[in-house]
């Protein structure tokens, strides 16, 4: 097992998360099983997974044959889109414990608010509960508007501890991010590294890497712990699962953090759905 370890954040409700967190959006199950199991070797103790990424069961068969303790796991999963609704999301937990095969879950999201469908907040009433049967220990939200936020904590007077949303250089939902501060709500990446879209080609992140050795994906990830996100990036690539890690060990100066703050592009470099527009399922 790797001596490397994330840093750890606590919530509002007293509960702490490791800060550098593995996802496994877009793996295939037979596949989370193996990559998951590599992440656990280098260090990772956070697994960010989700119903609809359908790998549950895999990611589940990687926590039983690792042999870490269950209180050294921090497991995340979501609450689909098609599951909306009190009993539905109640019903869709049961579903996605049993895959994971785990009794108790570390942190159980809505992974978008559906605007359409208009029921997160009976949504989030269903995971309230079931953080007071103990079956959950913390519960957040995925891809929600601040007035969609403000609407379920005035409905239930429950906050969540995390908001997780796209975030990156190029797109780093300042207002959001002072907004999530101001309510002591943790603010987490996904899509850290921007997808694959050119991102980790700005010659500032090579600049900034030579300076402090380190690959740009670490100096992007660095940008992230240093923002005080949660964030998990995602690679299926045994030398890179280690080499995202490793970025727990890059220190930034305020000016390298500057330099990256410059190249926020606001709206424009989203690369994802827009949550006031997502209504998929």
């Amino acid at each position: 097992m790797s001596e490397l370890t994330s840093p750890n954040l606590t919530f509002s409700d007293g509960r702490s998360i490791p800060q550098l967190g593995y996802g496994v959006w877009r793996v295939e199950d037979d596949v989370a099983e193996r990559v998951v199991g590599e992440a656990f070797e280098v260090g990772y103790r956070h697994i960010d997974t989700a119903r609809i990424y359908g790998n549950e069961a895999g990611v589940g068969r990687a926590i039983a044959s690792s042999g870490i303790a269950r209180d050294e796991l921090f497991i995340t999963t979501k609450i689909w889109n098609a599951d909306h609704g009190y009993d539905n999301a109640l019903r869709a937990f049961d579903a996605s414990m049993e895959r994971l095969g785990l009794d108790t879950l570390d942190l159980l999201l809505i992974h978008w608010m559906v605007p359409a469908k208009n029921q997160y907040v009976d949504t989030w009433k269903a995971l309230v509960e079931l953080q007071k049967q103990g079956r959950v220990k913390s519960i957040g939200v995925s891809n929600f508007s601040t007035q969609a936020l403000d609407e379920i904590v005035a409905e239930t007077g429950v906050s969540p501890v995390i908001h997780q949303v796209e975030t990156h250089p190029h797109f780093q939902q300042r207002e959001l991010a002072a907004y999530e501060a101001k309510h002591n709500i943790l603010h987490e990446s996904y899509s850290p590294l921007g997808s694959g879209k050119g991102l980790l080609d700005e010659p500032v992140f090579a600049e900034i890497g030579a300076r402090v050795g380190a690959t740009p994906a670490q100096v992007v990830i660095a940008w992230h712990l240093a923002k005080g996100f949660v964030v998990i990036p995602k690679s299926v690539t045994s030398s890179r699962i280690r080499e995202n890690f490793e970025a727990v060990n890059v220190k930034l100066s305020a000016e390298d953090i500057a330099l990256i703050d410059a190249l926020d592009k606001d709206t424009e470099g989203r690369v994802g759905a827009d949550p006031l527009t997502a209504n998929f399922e």
